[in-house]
């Protein structure tokens, strides 16, 4: 049996290039970066050459840049110590109905400890409207948050129409970028983010590790205490293995970007023009054309249980998602489906196929081929779609 993996937007492979690179760190440079001797000099230095590696990628200064376990936590610094350090200013925030959960719960907590929190809603394709954003910025509004791309849909925002606006009235925004980076181009400083969000694992590197970008002149309130690593900011001994893999993955990143992320182009629309064509009553989620990832197929496929589909999928051999990763055992349909306004019936049948570096043309045929058969038995079990048919029939 065939195995195709379409879920990189859950994880990636570790690229052979990133494992290479991260291999002596583990036996023959194994010292502590803040240690003076010679081990820790030379464990010093790979550690600064992968800040310089990270803060290329979305056009930054190293020093800019602070290791974190991954986009988790990466948002939770960025959030709650922004939050902190500004809570004399004002304690109003902004954030949007389809942020990923690691952002939308500590907004929710924090507005549980007396902010005010505004969540902006999305139009039908998961893009917010920068007039809505306009009207509810308020003189003690300290930060905004907008996701660069949705885990989920694929929808990109104005990002830096968002951080012009943000510069403007002197706020502090935020973007998470963990699904964007090194599948769009990023720079920070002609895009106004003050505050960005990658991780490791998405990008062919290792999990474990990502990393928060933080203007120079941004204040942030620590969220981890002890020996005063990364700045004082986040205390606790380097990953170093995971962040000189996660360096040397920027690296390949950057250096593929264009040419990737058009290949890839090319893979989503061949996947998703075949469902529209070969199966009937279905719903493209998301924007189509440059709006969109260029790795991400989101559709609902009406009908048919989203679980149903992803487990009928596996016993062929594929691997796809209903969803973000991280909430996959819920049984609630998506809120990024529901934020853009579709019934739960229909939202609990979404699929995602996230595309990446091992896929190709044949893949997408092996998907085309099973996909149909797959729907056209499981909707034969569904009563819902048997009325459907009969009305059809009749007409």
């Amino acid at each position: 049996m065939q195995r195709v993996y379409m879920d990189h937007s859950a994880t990636t492979p570790v690229a052979s290039e990133v494992i290479e690179a991260m291999l002596p760190y583990f036996s023959e440079k194994y010292g502590n970066p803040s240690s003076v001797h010679s081990f820790g000099r030379e464990a010093k230095v790979a550690l600064e050459e992968a800040r310089g590696q990270v803060a290329a990628l979305i056009g930054a200064n190293p020093e800019e840049i602070t290791f974190t376990s991954g986009g988790t936590e990466a948002d939770n610094l960025a959030i709650f110590g922004a939050a902190a350090a500004y809570t004399k200013k004002g304690r109003h925030l902004i954030t949007t109905a389809i942020e990923h959960h690691a952002v939308l719960e500590s907004f929710e907590y924090l507005e549980k400890n007396g902010y005010e929190l505004t969540i902006l809603p999305v139009d039908a394709e998961g893009i917010i409207s920068l007039a809505e954003l306009e009207k509810a910025l308020r003189p003690d509004t300290i930060l905004i948050s907008v996701m660069h791309a949705n885990n989920e849909v694929g929808s990109i925002q104005p990002i830096a129409e968002i951080g012009a606006l943000a510069k403007e009235r002197g706020i502090w925004f935020h973007v998470d970028a963990v699904q964007s980076l090194g599948k769009l181009p990023i720079a920070v400083q002609e895009m106004h983010v003050d505050l960005l969000t990658v991780s490791g694992h998405k990008i062919y590197g290792p999990k474990g590790i990502g990393a928060l970008y933080a203007r120079k002149g941004v204040r942030l309130d620590a969220r981890a205490f002890g020996g005063g690593q990364e700045k004082k900011r986040r205390s606790g001994t380097e990953n170093l293995p995971g962040i000189v893999g996660f360096g040397k993955a920027c690296e390949l990143a950057g250096a593929h970007l264009a040419a990737e992320a058009q290949r890839l182009q090319k893979l989503r629309d061949q996947l998703l023009q075949g469902i529209i064509d070969r199966i009937p009553y279905v719903k493209i989620n998301g924007p189509v054309g440059d709006q969109r990832l260029p790795n991400n197929v989101n559709v609902s496929i009406q009908y048919v249980e989203g679980e149903s589909l992803l487990l009928s999928l596996d016993m062929v051999g594929i691997a796809a998602s209903s969803g973000s990763a991280c909430t996959s055992g819920s049984l609630d349909p998506s809120h990024v489906l529901l934020a853009m306004g579709l019934p739960h019936e229909i939202a609990h049948g979404s699929l995602r196929f996230s595309l990446g570096t091992q896929n190709s043309a044949e893949e997408v045929d092996y998907v085309l081929d099973h996909l149909p058969q797959i729907v056209e038995r499981l909707r034969v079990m569904s009563p819902l779609y048997d009325a459907v048919k009969q009305q059809s029939t009749a007409k």
